[in-house]
């Protein structure tokens, strides 16, 4: 090999990496992120509300409300970007009779009550995981991430990373459709 040929293999080499970690970035990546707790029941849950008028969300709270129909629950922070694109389609699910409750992870109720003033609240319920604890039983890599609960009060579904039109109306709601049925 001469010693261009030498000199460009770095640039072929970032070329081809380049192009894989966007493709990876496009292809929905990470979104499909196995869970251990798929088919489970709900993890053990005792969180204060972010509500003072509510009481505090439990795990026995989630399956008596999934038990009427299937939820979601979604974990978000005020803090959290993609929670920002998100919330638009959580509002849409709400608008739609879907019950979400909201896991408000590592953040200040302060700034969880502004930020839901600001967009709307399309949370049932909320429970505080001021130290993202209840978040580690679920099995929480980041924010945002949304499950489906089954009317037996078990996981069936995660999502990992913002919900967007094409999971909302590919994933989603079919997902909720059969549940209900």
């Amino acid at each position: 090999m001469n010693r261009w040929g030498l000199a460009a293999l770095p640039l072929v080499v970032l070329a081809v990496l380049l192009g894989y970690f966007g493709l990876r970035l496009t292809d929905g990546g990470d979104r499909a992120l196995p869970s251990t707790l798929i088919d489970r029941p709900v993890p053990p849950t005792d969180l204060p509300s972010l509500r003072a008028e509510d009481v505090p969300l439990t795990d026995a709270e989630i399956k008596a409300l999934a038990a009427k129909a299937p939820l979601l629950v979604n974990v978000f922070a005020s803090w959290c970007v993609p929670c920002r694109a998100e919330h638009p389609f959580l509002m849409d699910l709400k608008k739609q009779g879907v019950t979400v409750i909201g896991l408000n992870q590592r953040d200040k109720p302060e700034n969880a009550k502004a930020f839901l003033a600001a967009l709307g609240d399309p949370f049932a319920r909320i429970g505080v995981d001021a130290k993202g604890t209840a978040s580690l039983e679920w099995g929480v890599y980041g924010v945002p991430e949304t499950f489906v609960i089954d009317r037996a009060g078990k996981i069936r579904y995660r999502h990992v990373g913002a919900i967007d039109a094409e999971v909302l109306e590919k994933t989603l709601r079919p997902l909720l459709k059969s549940l209900a049925s």
